[in-house]
């Protein structure tokens, strides 16, 4: 079994050489063997994760070659939870993506940007989860960075570049304090690997430790969006096409948080800055939730209530309990099911409608009654309405910190029930302006594009002037298409200058069923924590044990 453990990392990656082999050409080929790998890995995944539970710790030393000298990589029970949640949510988002059309409506980007970009972040992400040492760690960062920026600015419109560039730019300083960090642990301790660490670091000075866990900690919660290292995140995340805004936001932050959870149980145990942690979870909670309120465009409200309850997870870290670990593991697998299907919904709404703006929604329960359903369930579960999962989680933590007591597990306890009752009123309020309350006069009759025409490059209009859709929709209208810059309104079906890939975006009432499709499985997802919530809570609490516990880890590396 441990040889399929570097499998997860390995089978995009080759994958994506055979896709830039073959070119722009055969399309259904390759729709196949994207679909077929994430499959693959997805069915890995969960191999991995009954293999950890049954057995204790994964692990294999690649070219045979032990530590330090050795790429070492371990899947237990977190990372194999880690990574079977991810494979399901990418394989989930890539359907939506092929439905919208936005991987393929271009004979060259599709094949030759978003497929291999795609892949390559997933590889990204599973050599994250699965890393046993800081350099790895590392490595499967910058290659989701390099995916991530490609993917994030993919059409070249300028609203794309300057968010992308903004990201770039923080993630390249988190890479440089991630370097210092790595180059200072080796200068002290001989050594990057986990397993190691774990013994070695207990035998440096206090003051040394605390400035690696500090700088270790700065440079995942910048991954992670936690306040005050979050502002990039609302006027990055927006500008990209829903899916890849979906696959984003709920899962790139939690790999952040995965480090977080992982260094600090494995590297720094009975850590000294507890206090600071969970300030900075308060914080976030705070910030974040209130910035949403102020929103009026659902993609907005959602990139703020995602900043507020990566403070949940930060809460369980900071705590550093069994139950606080264990429901932090709760609620990072829950919030990257929820958050991504909310944004699956946001896509949904905006492909109909041609927009997210509140102020221009109305009708939709009325209209669309599936895409309310859609949006209704998870938007409950991301407030945490009993039973759904979204209640087990912050449940777990709240006991957890009332278990724990002291000035700051109270205030996080108020500050976690304050949070929950704003993020109700945050998702009533979506409701009530976009599906509850009649259609605003004219939004029936309008499609809007949220790049305007003076952001793409010029000749967009021309190239856009009869062009097809972007998304499986037809177009119905007819005549030259118009950006929302030009203050003109533009029918519903029309084609618009602004879409994927910067060609075109044509509205439609009729959604693509695989978009649908797609998102439906996503919210069942969701609810399936819901129905599975014991043993789920059994399983994480028995990962926040092993976590504490160090010595499962430790042996299956080291072989003790």
């Amino acid at each position: 079994m441990n040889a399929l453990v570097p499998l997860p990392v390995l089978l995009p990656l080759c994958v994506t050489g055979l896709k830039l082999v073959i070119g722009p050409r055969l399309h259904r080929f390759q729709r196949f063997i994207s679909l077929a790998v994430l499959g693959a890995v997805l069915v890995l995944s969960v191999l991995l994760m009954v293999a950890a539970d049954r057995h204790g710790p994964l692990s294999v030393h690649l070219g045979d070659f032990a530590p330090p000298v050795g790429i070492t990589l371990v899947a237990d029970r977190l990372s194999g939870l880690m990574l079977t949640v991810s494979s399901a949510v990418t394989l989930l988002v890539l359907v939506y993506s092929l439905g919208q059309g936005m991987a393929d409506r271009d004979d060259q980007a599709p094949v030759g940007v978003f497929h291999p970009a795609y892949l390559i972040l997933v590889a990204g992400v599973s050599c994250t989860f699965l890393a046993g040492d800081l350099v790895n760690l590392y490595v499967g960062f910058e290659i989701m960075l390099v995916a991530s920026f490609v993917l994030l600015t993919i059409g070249g419109t300028a609203t794309r570049i300057r968010a992308g560039s903004t990201y770039v730019i923080i993630s390249l300083f988190s890479s440089v304090l991630f370097l210092v960090a790595i180059a200072m642990t080796y200068a002290v301790a001989g050594t990057v690997n986990f397993a190691q660490l774990a013994g070695r670091l207990q035998e440096v000075p206090i003051g040394v430790r605390t400035l690696l866990e500090a700088m270790l900690l700065t440079v995942f919660a910048i991954k992670a969006a936690v306040f005050p290292l979050a502002a990039w995140l609302p006027d990055s995340y927006p500008t990209a096409p829903a899916p890849v805004t979906a696959v984003f936001a709920g899962l790139l932050t939690k790999v952040g948080v995965y480090s977080m959870l992982r260094t600090q149980t494995l590297l720094f145990p009975g850590h000294r800055l507890g206090d600071l942690l969970m300030l900075a979870a308060l914080a976030s909670m705070a910030v974040g939730i209130l910035g949403a309120v102020a929103q009026t465009d659902l993609k907005r409200v959602l990139s703020f209530t995602l900043i507020s309850h990566i403070g949940y997870m930060v809460f369980g870290i900071g705590l550093a309990g069994r139950g606080s670990i264990g429901g932090a593991i709760v609620y990072v697998a829950h919030h990257i099911t929820v958050q991504t299907t909310l944004f699956l919904v946001a896509g949904l709404i905006e492909r109909r409608d041609g927009t997210t703006e509140l102020t221009r929604l109305g009708g939709l329960a009325k209209s669309a009654p599936l895409l309310a359903v859609l949006f209704f369930v998870p938007a409950m579960n991301l407030a945490g309405i009993p039973p759904l999962s979204g209640f087990i989680g912050k449940l777990g933590l709240m006991r957890a910190g009332v278990d724990a007591g002291g000035g700051w597990a109270w205030a996080l306890v108020a500050g976690s029930a304050a949070t929950s009752l704003l993020t109700l009123y945050v998702m009533a309020k979506v409701w009530n302006l976009a599906f509850w309350r009649d259609a605003p006069p004219g939004a029936e009759a309008e499609g809007v594009v949220l790049e305007s025409a003076e952001d793409d490059e010029p000749g967009d209009d021309e190239d856009a002037e009869g062009a097809g859709a972007a998304g499986g929709g037809g177009t119905s209208g007819s005549g030259k298409a118009t950006g929302s810059g030009s203050g003109l309104p533009v029918p519903a079906g029309a084609v618009v200058s602004a879409g994927f890939l910067g060609q075109s975006i044509t509205t439609t009432k009729r959604l693509p069923w695989p978009m649908l499709a797609a998102t439906g499985v996503a919210v069942a997802l969701g609810l399936s924590y819901t129905v599975l919530g014991g043993p789920l809570t059994t399983f994480t609490q028995a990962a926040a044990t092993e976590l504490l516990a160090r010595t499962p880890y430790i042996e299956a590396v080291l072989g003790r």
